[in-house]
This record gives structure tokens, sequence and C-alpha cells, in this order.
């Protein structure tokens, strides 16, 4: 087999293959000789067909079943010579397979970048250090209480963060539909629940106020027979509520399912959540800087096929997100670029690093990481079974187990300096408090 090699622009290569005429006729005769012994033909016993016949009548069909099949094997077999490691699938050019010809191909492909690392010990990190103050403490306590909110009936008109309960029917053209009615309906005045008009609408109503509140349905809305339509709404309000906040008491500790022990108990779990909550932004934030340091001192020239294929995963994830079926509303592909090279770059870094240092993914933390996923779910003894019995959400497992493995041994190694933090700022606690 003769095989030359072309580097092209950047990590493409070109292959030019010929495989010898000799070999693609031995190979196609062998088959033919395998299928005449149990071929069945019209006029003959099962494999008593003369070989002539079985030729005659098969080779086209063998020749092109061999062709394909040699293209795989002869490609293999010269990467492997050639000392080469494709990116991905190559694509075949100048093709000739003439029966009693050499087979000629040239396959043009992607390689595997020469990865060099920067030596870990190079990298620096900072890891950010925090504890629960009681202050944050405190503020969570408040925010707890928030999350219970009491209503008392007051007189005055309606204002935002004011529940208030309403009978309404609303009509589009003059005709009632589908839930555009509502008896006792309760909302929170300003909170989103209803739409801004309707809302608005109701803003500086009394107990006992009739009003007429028009609607304008966004064209998105979620039902088709009003959307995109003016709908007028005849509101009754029943009853206006000052919102307030909850005494701190038993029966408010046990909402939270602290049934004795009342206060003190309280906090005792609830910093003892934080600190998880804690220890998981601290351990998320120093994989990032882990991840951003080993991007940054390793730059990387990427085959472009290993791109496209994150640029259509990211894709996918971001339609599952948003709900997206139709491929068209999906934001450009300039949008994902970026993300898709870095996971690129990453992965073969890790992937260097695993093969330097020979590591192997270790069970206890594959035990950890499944125990840690399902515990975020309702029912985990449930979803640990059904992980365990799909290898696909294993390896997936798996591989975050490795990738946990890689962060630590960087760890190890590189220069780690403390920063400090705090719980708000590394958890985002309290940012969508109004």
């Amino acid at each position: 087999m003769q095989v030359s090699l072309t580097a092209h622009s950047g990590l493409e290569r070109r292959l030019e293959v010929a495989v010898p005429a000799a070999r693609v006729a031995g190979e196609v005769d062998t088959r033919l000789k395998s299928l005449a012994r149990s071929v069945r033909l019209k006029g003959f016993r099962p494999g008593k067909a003369p070989f002539a016949v079985v030729r005659q009548q098969f080779a086209s069909q063998v020749q092109s079943e061999v062709v394909s099949d040699l293209l795989q094997q002869s490609f293999s077999e010269a990467v492997t010579q050639e000392k080469l490691r494709p990116a991905g699938g190559p694509r075949i050019e100048s093709l000739s397979a003439d029966p009693g010809a050499d087979l000629r191909y040239a396959a043009v492909f992607e390689v595997l970048p020469e990865i060099t690392l920067a030596p870990l010990e190079s990298l620096a990190i900072e890891r950010p250090e925090a504890s629960i103050t009681p202050a944050d403490l405190d503020a969570m306590i408040e925010s707890m209480r928030r999350q219970r909110p009491t209503f008392t009936p007051v007189e005055r008109a309606a204002q935002d963060t004011d529940q208030v309960t309403v009978d309404f029917e609303g009509r589009v053209a003059g005709e009632t539909f589908q839930g555009g009615t509502g008896s006792g309906v309760r909302f929170v005045m300003g909170a989103g629940r209803m739409l801004a008009e309707f809302d608005a609408g109701l803003k500086g109503a009394k107990a006992g106020e009739t009003r007429n509140v028009t609607v304008n349905f966004p064209d998105n809305y979620g039902s088709k027979d009003v959307a995109g339509k003016l709908a007028v709404f005849a509101v009754t309000v029943q009853k206006v509520e000052e919102q307030g906040l909850p005494t701190i008491d038993d029966e408010f500790c046990a909402s939270f399912g602290v049934k004795e022990g009342g206060l003190a108990k309280l906090r005792e779990d609830v910093r003892e959540n934080m600190e998880h909550e804690l220890a998981q932004a601290i351990r998320g934030k120093v994989r990032l800087a882990v991840l951003d340091a080993l991007h940054s001192a390793n730059p990387i020239e990427v085959p472009r096929a290993m791109v496209d294929e994150q640029v259509q995963a990211l894709s996918l994830e971001a339609a599952r997100r948003m709900g997206i079926q139709d491929a068209s509303q999906l934001p450009k592909r300039d949008v994902f670029e970026q993300s898709a090279r870095r996971r690129v770059v990453l992965g073969l870094i890790i992937g260097e690093i695993i093969r330097i240092n020979d590591m192997k993914v270790e069970r206890e933390r594959v035990n950890s990481r499944l125990a840690e996923t399902v515990s975020n779910y309702p029912n985990p003894d449930e979803m640990r079974r059904q992980y365990l019995q799909s290898a696909e959400a294993m390896r997936d497992i798996e591989a975050a187990a490795l990738e946990d493995q890689v962060i630590d041994a960087v760890l190890l190694r590189a220069k780690i300096s403390p920063k400090p933090a705090t719980f708000a700022g590394l958890t985002g606690f309290g940012q969508n408090v109004s």
C-alpha cells in the first residue's frame, strides 16, 4: 500500500492512498468463494452454483462492499503508519475503484494538536476564603421570614406587595372566553403573577370596588384563543390585605421542619445548610479558577471539526433550556463559538494531564459523585437505580469524577493564594431580594 502525506494549513492533513489492485481482487475473490458455498441460485442446489455464475451475478455488489471496507481498513493502516491522530472522520476525495485497477483515494482530515503543557507549578490560583457570620445567619433567617409572609385585611386602597382577592370576568369582542373568569382569586400586587396591565389596573382599588380593566394579550400568550387580542375584564375586589412578616415562634420554626428546639435549633440547622452551600460555592469557584489557569497557560490550536461538534452541543443545550423547537429561532453560531472553543481546549488539556499521570477513575469518587447527583431528586434511591442501569449516565458520572481528580492534582502543585470573600458574594444570596 502506497501512502503520501501532505500537511495543509493548520491541523489539516491530506493522505493519498493507493491499495494494490491485487489486494482488492484477492478480497473480492475470497468473498465470492465464501458466498458461492451458501448462495441459492435458481436451477442449482444451495452452494452448488458454478463459481463463474456466482461471479457474474454478484461481482459488482461484492466489489462495492470490498471497496467500502478497504477504505476504512486502509485509512486506519495509513494513519497508524504515519503516526497520526485524526480529530474526526476523513473527507474522501479522488476515488478510483474500477475493477482490476488500484484503489486510489485521498483522505482529508484534521489531526489532534501536539500538546506541551505548562508546568502545573507555574499556575497561580486564588482560593476564596469565607465564613458564615452572625449577620449572614440573621439575613438568612430574615429571608426565610419573607418566604412565609402574613396578610392582614386593611380598608385602604391596594398597593404593591398587598394581597388582593378578586372575582373577574373577561370578554374579547364582547364574548367571554375559556379561562377568562375567576372567583376568589388571590395574588400579590406587583409580584408578576398576573399580566402587568391587569395588575396595574387594580392599583388604588378598595375592597368592594368594581373596575373595568383593559388588557392587551401578548402575541406569544399561552392561549391561542386570546393571543394578540384586546380583552376587557370586569373585576370586583373582595379583599385587600397588607403584607407583613411572621413572628419567629415555634409555629414558624415548625413550618421549616424544626419541631423541637425552637429558634436555637432552627439557627443551627440553617447554619449547617449555609456551610454546605458555602463549601459548594467555594469548590465551584476554585474549579473555575483552575480551568481558567489551565486555559490561559496552554494556548492550543484546535481542530475545526471538534469546535463544530461543541457548537452543535451548545445549541442543543440552549434549545432545551429555552424550550425552542424551531432551529431557526436559535442564536447565531457566533454566540456559541468562544464557549465551544474553550470546551475543546480544556478537554484536550485535561485529557493530556490524565494521560501523562496515567490517571484512573477512583471508584470512591464515582460513588460520591453519584450520591451527590441523586440527592437533588425527591426519590434518590430510585434515581440511583436508574443511573446504575444506564451505561451512558454512569460514563458522565465517571468523567466528572475523573475531572475532579485532575482539579485536585493541579491544586496540589499550583501556587495557591487565599482571597477574602463573603457568603453573599460567593453564593449570590440577597442579589434577587428587593
